[in-house]
Parts: structure tokens; sequence; C-alpha cells
């Protein structure tokens, strides 16, 4: 059980060699999980299961940090997984089952895919357990207690907008000599990468018609896939822009345009890791979309032992918080805030 994964209660790391201690401890804990319709008493000791695509990402520390720190105030027992380094469905799915076994009064999860994910939601529920969606979202909300996320539409279209300003678009993109751009993504199916692009792509047809995007680059979170596939299509076009939809795959255009030597491709950035700041400093990226995922880890967190403690209390289904563009004007005072932190 979990032998092959980084296993967090709280701010602790639990190495492999007591997890099996861990599991049967907290299997005991949640053996008796309450109907979500029931209050849990506050005498007894919650256990909140969290489950990310790709527990190495920044994003996701940050997030960490939230959750943690809210479920220490809160009183329960949080159980933080994901694959270290992949974001799909295929790896997802078993860390899932595992945690379901654990019996937890909630699960709190980041499907990787829109559909892929709701069988085990059904499981869960089944089991005593609310659902909630973190990040990303399942395509049938109607099961899911709560949703905090990321307005990723807003995100792909100020990325489209701030994209074309770097490029120059007014004079360097024309009908008879369109500017060509490529789309990075972690996954083309999860719902906050493909709102991204869908953003984007919309932002393009209405204002940037001499803007053709090619088909996106899937890199799993992957910097060294992101990296292989923007080579591609630098050698393969004459790139003047990269939307990169997630961090890691901005972390592969830098890499790709250096390897190039054309210093003159624009990238515009989700995901505000403290090295796509310095990358952005340092002239290599235009602009960053910068998310909040240290607020979204903690307000799920909130909603999910609020439900458990009171059914009847009224919780937001669905909470979408504002992305923040960041530029080489933006202050240090606004990069410091919005920089996510590392857990």
């Amino acid at each position: 059980m979990f032998s092959s994964r980084s296993m967090r209660l709280f701010k602790g790391v639990v190495t492999a060699s007591v997890v099996t201690a861990s599991v049967v401890a907290l299997s005991a804990a949640g053996a008796s999980a309450t109907s979500p319709h029931a209050a849990v008493p506050r005498a007894k000791k919650l256990v909140v299961a969290f489950e990310v695509g790709s527990e190495a990402d920044p994003f996701f520390q940050s997030m960490y940090v939230g959750a943690s720190a809210e479920a220490k105030k809160l009183g329960v027992t949080l159980i933080w997984q994901g694959d270290p380094v992949n974001y799909s469905p295929a790896t997802q799915i078993p860390i899932v089952e595992q945690l379901l076994a654990l019996k937890p009064n909630a699960l709190i999860i980041a499907p990787t895919d829109p559909k892929a994910l709701e069988p085990y939601t059904t499981q869960a529920i089944k089991q005593g357990a609310l659902v909630l969606n973190v990040d990303s979202g399942q395509a049938n909300q109607k099961p899911i207690t709560a949703w905090v996320t990321g307005n990723n539409v807003q995100g792909g279209t100020e990325a489209a907008q701030a994209l074309a300003s770097a490029m120059g678009y007014a004079t360097n993109c024309t009908a008879s000599s369109p500017c060509t751009v490529a789309v990075g993504v972690s996954s083309i199916t999860t719902s906050t990468d493909a709102a991204r692009v869908a953003g984007f792509d919309a932002e393009l047809k209405k204002k940037y018609p001499h803007i053709v995007a090619l088909n996106p680059i899937v890199s799993q979170s992957q910097p060294s896939v992101a990296q292989s596939g923007f080579s591609q299509d630098i050698s393969a076009h004459n790139l003047k822009g990269i939307f990169a939809v997630d961090g890691t795959d901005a972390e592969g255009a830098a890499s790709a345009i250096a390897a190039s030597g054309k210093t003159d491709i624009k990238v515009v950035a989700y995901d505000a890791y403290a090295t796509n700041i310095a990358s952005m400093q340092a002239g290599k990226i235009a602009a960053i979309i910068a998310q909040q995922p240290t607020l979204e880890g903690k307000l799920i967190v909130q909603y999910a032992v609020t439900k458990l403690r009171n059914p009847k209390a009224k919780v937001p289904h669905l909470t979408t918080l504002p992305n923040i563009l960041l530029t080489p004007a933006s202050s240090a005072a606004t990069l410091a805030k919005y920089q996510y932190v590392a857990s």
C-alpha cells in the first residue's frame, strides 16, 4: 500500500517502512464513516483524503500548504496523495482505489479526466463519504458537494491577449504572413486545460484571426515531454509564440527555446512557479497567468469539514477564483504575493 508514493499526514511524510501501520490505523478511523447526511460528532477524528494528479507539480505543492494548514486548524486528519510525476487517469485511479480502501469521511479529488474518475466518485458516496472537486472537475457535478477552481476560460482569454501583444500582432501577424503559435497542455481532456484552450482559441477567433494555433502538445505534467514536443514544433514551423497551459509546460518551453537558439519566440505561461517568475524576469517569458492554489486547498478542506460536521450548512457548490496576469512590469510585492509556495 502506497509503497511507491509519498503519503503525507498533515506536514509529515510517512516513509514506506511505516506506511502499513498508518494505513491500518487510518482504516480503523474511517471504518465507521457516516453518511454525508448525518453530522459527524466533533469528538470523532475526521479523515479527509485528498488526491491530486501530479504531486510534484509546484501548483499542487502550493495547494498542499493551504490544505494542510486548514486541516490542522480544524483538527482533522488529512491524507495527501498523488503520483510523483505523471498526470493521467491511468496513474491516478490506482491511488484513488487505495484511498477508498481507507474509508475516509471525505474524498477531495482533482480529476485528471472529467469522466474516468466518476465510478470512483460513486463508490466513495456509497461508502458514505462526501466527494469534492478541486482545480479540475468531473463532468457530472450532481453528486459533488463542492468544487473550487480557477477561472480557466478567463485565463485562456488573457493568455491570448498577452501573447498577441508580446508578438506585436498589429504589425507582425497578417493574412499573408500569419503568426504560428504552439500550445502545450498536461492533458487535453481535463476540465482545467480544456477550458484554458477553449478561452484561448475563442479569443484568437474573435480578435486575432491572423494567429494560427497548432494542435496541443500533451505532456502529462512532465517538462521533458513538453520540451521534446515544443522542440519538434520549433523545427517544423516558424514559431512566433507559445502558450504553455501549465507550469510544467512553461519549463519545457523555456528549455526548448534555449536549445533552439530562437530567442525571439514569445511565451505566455500558466502558473507562478518560482522558476517561471525567474524566467519572466530574465526576459524568457512574456507573461504568466497565476492561479491561487493555496487558497483553493484551504477552501476545499474548509467546505468538506463544514458539511461533515453540519450537513445542513450551506457551502457554495462552485467557487471560481480569478486568475492574475503577471508581467515584467508587475511590482515585486505582487510577484511575491502570487508566487506559489513550496510545501
